[in-house]
């Protein structure tokens, strides 16, 4: 096993804490102040988060001419994991809609800035709680602790639309903690945040009812995925697994360290921050996960820890109680949670009925932001009227909460495209996935990857893990703070690979989730894998590289997809992390399997893998392509 925190992501984690929110490239320097148009008063409410009372700290953003003959509709907006009300991203959010006119409420997440309370990771029972009393206040049906009242947010109709105290909210266990739906108390309301606060919108409007638009971005679906991925043989449309993946380790560290710091951040006497399980500033369950997962065990007696408590307070587990209008927009570049996340969050609200729509920006948790006149959002700039995302992300306010109604909300899909040329960087399409041809191809023999059954030549070749990790994806935590990291690489041995031939005429251009279907040879593993730990089954790490003409390889996003495979006896399929790229003509595609990751913790035990090809058995790779 692979140590728990290495002194490169140490001293990674400890640069962040003094330095940037985890919550994403949002978290930048905020312009200076000037002559805003709005008031900003600070207030502290004390609202019930789960077993516990504890007190939000927060800043509310009144727009110049707002009052109660004339409401505007507000906008919510919390943080990343690590930052506060008063980060970049935050606080540039706020400012943002207030300039336009919008009352906005920036609060500090539980556990986080100066808001008391454990971390308990977006949970709907405690922070989804919380939010909602923070929506009971923009109603104008309770006051901040020293008396601060709002009755300047627009309302609509009292008839039911809250969850309702006492109410069951359904998929979560807790109970509503909003207004009982009395007429007058239903605030017009919209949510817009990062990370973290992605998370939390969906988990508040699975709560309460009363939220109208929510526009989350580069955020999770299933914790227990984006924290230990397992890529083979996932239920269709969805990123979950009962089997346990390859522990993320290096993000996770970076989380909990960041976490644990709080304490020395924000220096507090509040009893009611103080966690559990052996953890200063995390409930007891997150702690729990933490500890098994760092065990490297997956024991039947462990499943439940690992899994179940990280999904639970997952959005996978809540959506079907998800009924606001929803804007999902995540990162291309982004390890932490990668496209498939928001893929499975939109499935499930499309085919539930929830108004949904998505877009696959450039930049995530990994880095990738571009200069804004390529039409990029950066809302520490305030660049919403000139940016792609951030007039759809208007344009969805203006819908849904200013109540436009003939407001145009824009294609149900759209992906950034690095290759285009600025003010055409934005591909779209009226379905996800883009209804585009499949670019199918065969694992050869030989190493080759071929158009055709007939060209698979017959061949075997092995490769091993050793006791170290021998491949190389990425630092993880280097992207997100403009750290130098490694070149990929994979040891000679220790992985296998198939080319394809230079492509021709056009360029192809990949806009999805590439899958593979392999099976593989590994006697040592199928002698243990019912050993009833999970641990003992085979990782592999499947990824796609871009060959230039003269050599030259590129790791897609360096991005990678930990496979535990569920019976090494048996053919079995990875979904890859979806992409967008184009392979240029002259360009070849080069498939990988290997044996390990640094990023992630890998097998237990040596042992080696056979991959064998033949025209009536192998392995193959097919990959989604964009709309022509």
């Amino acid at each position: 096993m692979y140590p728990a925190v290495s002194r490169p992501v140490l001293r990674t984690s400890l640069a962040l804490l003094a330095a940037v929110s985890l919550a994403s490239p949002l978290a930048l320097a905020a312009p200076a102040a000037a002559a805003d148009p709005y008031e900003v008063t600070a207030v502290k409410l004390t609202v019930r988060a789960g077993d516990r009372d504890c007190t939000v700290d927060a800043d509310l953003y009144r727009p110049a001419g707002v009052d109660a003959a004339h409401p505007a509709p507000a906008v919510l907006t919390t943080n990343g994991f690590g930052g506060s009300k008063a980060d970049g991203s935050t606080a540039a959010t706020a400012r943002a809609f207030a300039e336009r006119g919008y009352v906005g409420l920036a609060y500090s997440g539980l556990g986080f800035g100066k808001s008391g309370c454990p971390i308990s990771l977006d949970d709907p029972r405690i922070d989804g709680q919380a939010a909602s009393q923070l929506i009971d206040f923009l109603a104008g049906a309770r006051t901040a602790d020293d008396g601060t009242r709002v009755d300047y947010v627009t309302k609509d109709g009292g008839d039911g639309k809250a969850a309702g105290i006492g109410e069951k909210a359904a998929g979560t266990g807790g109970r509503a903690a909003g207004a009982a739906g009395a007429k007058g108390a239903d605030p017009r309301v919209g949510m817009i945040g990062g990370s973290y606060g992605g998370a939390i919108q969906m988990a508040t409007a699975s709560v309460d009812h009363r939220v109208d638009a929510l526009v989350p971005l580069i955020t999770w679906n299933d914790l227990a995925y984006a924290l230990d991925p397992n890529n083979a043989d996932q239920p269709s449309g969805s990123v979950s697994n009962d089997v346990p993946g390859a522990y993320k380790h290096q993000w996770t560290n970076g989380f909990f360290l960041i976490g644990e710091a709080q304490g020395l951040l924000n220096p507090s006497l509040d009893p009611s921050r103080l966690g559990g399980a052996g953890c200063l500033h995390f409930v007891a369950k997150a702690c729990e996960t933490k500890r098994w997962l760092d065990s490297g065990r997956y024991t039947d007696d462990s499943k439940q820890s690992i899994l179940d408590y990280a999904r639970s307070v997952s959005p996978v587990s809540y959506l079907k109680s998800v009924k606001a209008p929803t804007l999902l927009v995540q990162g291309q570049a982004d390890t932490l949670f990668n496209l498939n996340e928001a893929a499975a969050t939109y499935r499930t609200l499309t085919e539930q009925g929830t108004e949904a729509k998505m877009i696959w920006q450039s930049w995530g948790h990994s880095g990738g932001m571009t200069d804004p006149a390529s039409g990029e959002l950066n809302l520490a700039e305030g660049n919403l009227e000139t940016s792609y995302v951030g007039q759809r992300i208007l344009a969805w306010f203006d819908r849904y909460l200013q109540h436009k109604k003939g407001t145009d909300t824009g294609p149900a899909f759209a992906y950034y495209r690095d290759w285009m040329p600025a003010g055409q960087t934005y591909g779209t399409s009226a379905t996800f996935p883009a209804s585009g041809d499949a670019w199918k191809l065969y694992l050869s023999g030989d190493g080759k990857l071929v158009d055709n059954r007939s060209k698979v030549a017959r061949g075997s070749r092995e490769y091993r893990n050793a006791l170290l990790p021998t491949s190389h994806s990425e630092s993880s935590l280097a992207g997100l703070i403009g750290l130098k990291d490694p070149e990929p690489y994979d040891l000679k041995g220790t992985h296998l690979g198939w080319t394809s031939e230079p492509v021709e005429g056009a360029p192809v251009d990949v806009v999805g989730a590439p899958k593979a279907t392999l099976k593989v040879v590994s006697p040592r593993t199928e002698r243990v894998q019912n050993s009833g730990d999970a641990a003992d089954k085979l990782v592999l790490f499947a990824k796609l590289y871009d060959i230039a003409p003269d050599g030259s390889k590129t790791l897609v996003h360096r991005l990678v997809a930990p496979a535990r495979v569920p019976d090494v006896t048996r053919p079995f399929t990875v979904e890859l992390p979806a992409i967008v790229h184009r392979y240029q003509p002259g360009h070849r595609l080069r498939f990988v399997i290997a044996a390990s990751d640094t990023a992630y913790y890998g097998n237990r035990g040596i042992k080696p893998v056979t991959v064998t090809s033949a025209p009536e058995d192998t392995g193959t790779l097919e990959l989604p392509l964009a709309e022509r």
